[in-house]
């Protein structure tokens, strides 16, 4: 599913005009971005945590050349799926709606 359709699917389950979906996806995209960003964890029961995972620097090779490169550390952002999403996708069934 790509944003667009998660958008188009938020707006015909709630029954609310495309910007307003759009508004919503975006603002929630954009907290978890912020707050990735600011080394926060953000978890949402059911889904999944997002989490920012540190790498340290290494040195690696360059496998065309051979030539030894010096890899700089990095942050990136990490997703772990939660009990119940891996459940339902295991199960092969519909999650019931609260």
């Amino acid at each position: 599913m790509h944003k667009s359709q998660l958008i188009t699917a938020l707006a015909d389950e709630l029954k609310i005009s495309l910007s307003e979906s759009t508004l919503v996806v975006k603002s929630f995209f954009d907290t978890i971005t912020d707050g990735l960003v600011g080394g926060e964890r953000t978890e949402i029961r059911g889904l999944g945590s997002f989490r920012v995972k540190h790498y340290p620097g290494y040195s690696g090779r360059n496998p065309k050349t051979g030539l030894a490169i010096d890899v700089p550390p990095k942050r990136l952002p990490f997703f772990r799926v939660g009990r119940e999403l891996r459940a339902v996708v295991a199960s092969d069934r519909k999650p019931t709606k609260k």
